[in-house]
């Protein structure tokens, strides 16, 4: 199993977006312009009030206290030239810009401390919700019964909170089973959710030989956590380990897809456009009867890829989603493990660099 490289500290800094940038730039030129043209002015004339900016300037985007200090400190020294240089201009005038500029200095740094505090608590917050999340995710096998397995997972941004993905392939008394999913929210409480979908799922999946029994006992694990309105949408596979078929219960989550002979095809999406698709984990108590099964073509050198939905929700600088079904077509043929590498450079050259929510690939193919 691959994840995406995190930040290389513990403590990443933002970066000012470019206009933001620019705006910042564009403030300290005026206020350079401004102190030059009250040396140069009218000596009943002064700009010195307009020091009091600079510190301000100076905490955008700042993380530590030094930096409006210090600036704050060198705009306070450019009082007393504008006062030597405004000999008609009333001291009290510039004694009230030294107290502006000393005040707003002190505002500015405890405003920076304040921000760099609570980004420090988010980001221990997230560390910990990742970590429990990565103990429970475990590696799994790259060949497991004539098939070959490769799982990637990609982290959200650093300042987004962490997601709910789950995945899991196990080897069963019925043939490899295969199980992806999405809790709906973020944080603990969705890693919590998503660490009882995973235990129940391991232990079910060796005794049910009903995939639809499988899905009906996650079912009930999620609705016995009873937190507030929490559903997890997941894809129960069973990949049998003779015949060519592959067995689906979908409960209200992405279609897979198969990749046959460099065309893709959408498994289940003509039920979930009809309303026949079961739902979400915990939502079972809203539909009739019992899960519906459903079985489709898997054969020699197919690949199968599963997937959530931080792949197709992710977006490029047009606001435009993630064409998954067209550029997993488009990729060369090779083994699960190279086509998910490329599948996931792609994907993060399609967003910028990096993504709103956390993603998890599970790429299968027959050998």
């Amino acid at each position: 199993m691959k994840r995406a490289p995190g930040p290389a500290g513990p403590y990443p800094v933002p970066v000012l977006p470019r206009p933001a940038r620019l705006l910042v730039v564009a403030a300290y030129i005026l206020l350079a312009a401004a102190v030059g043209v009250d040396l140069a002015s009218d000596p009943r004339l002064t700009f010195s009030p307009v020091l009091g900016t600079a510190p301000v300037l100076a905490s955008i985007g700042a993380r530590r206290a030094r930096v409006p200090l210090l600036t704050g400190a060198v705009a306070l020294l450019l009082v007393a030239p504008l006062t030597l240089a405004d000999p008609e201009v009333p001291i009290t005038l510039h004694l009230t810009a030294a107290f502006t500029v000393l005040a707003l200095t002190c505002i500015s740094a405890a405003s920076v401390v304040l921000v760099a505090t609570r980004e420090r608590e988010l980001l221990r917050s997230r560390s910990v919700a990742s970590a429990a999340q990565q103990a429970l995710l475990r590696p799994v096998p790259e060949r497991v019964d004539g098939l070959r397995v490769a799982v990637r997972y990609l982290a959200a941004a650093a300042d987004a909170q962490v997601g709910g993905d789950l995945y899991e392939v196990l080897t069963t008394p019925f043939g490899v089973r295969l199980l992806i999913g999405d809790v709906r929210g973020k944080g603990l409480g969705a890693v919590e959710t998503a660490s009882d979908v995973l235990g129940t799922f391991r232990e079910a999946a060796q005794v049910e030989a009903e995939l639809g029994e499988v899905a009906r006992r996650l079912d009930a694990a999620v609705r016995r956590r009873g937190v507030g309105e929490e559903f997890v949408t997941a894809a129960l596979l069973t990949v049998p380990r003779s015949g060519e078929t592959v067995e689906l219960v979908n409960c209200g989550h992405l279609p897979p897809l198969v990749r046959r002979g460099g065309r893709v095809v959408v498994v289940g999406a003509g039920e979930a456009e009809a309303g026949e698709a079961d739902p979400p984990l915990a939502l079972r108590e809203l539909a009739e009867g019992p899960y519906r099964s459903a079985a489709f073509a898997f054969g020699k050198g197919d690949l199968l890829l599963l997937y959530t939905d931080g792949v197709t929700e992710a977006r490029d600088a047009a606001g435009r989603f993630y064409p998954l079904e067209r550029r997993l077509a488009a990729l060369p043929e090779g083994a699960p493990g190279g086509l998910t590498d490329r599948l996931v450079a792609d994907l993060l050259a399609y967003a910028g660099g990096e993504l709103a929510d956390d993603a998890a690939l599970l790429a299968v193919r027959r050998e």
